[in-house]
């Protein structure tokens, strides 16, 4: 399965929780806690923890293009 990360910065609120859930796909800027995405196409079994960090974003900035 293919699936790629989009990120909407500007909706973003720093909460961080995308980098604590999947910390191989997702980090936060130092100067304002926005996240960034480090890798758009990871690994497939990365998956569920990008699922994870999707479904918690406060701020609905993530989401996962699947296929």
């Amino acid at each position: 399965m293919t699936f790629h990360v989009e990120l909407d910065e500007p909706r973003c609120v720093a909460s961080g929780q995308c980098a604590v859930v999947a910390p191989d796909v997702f980090d936060q800027r130092d100067d304002d806690g926005v996240a960034v995405i480090l890798d758009e196409s990871p690994a497939d079994d990365l998956l569920d923890d990008v699922r994870e960090a999707v479904a918690i974003c406060p701020a609905a900035a993530l989401r996962l293009v699947e296929g």
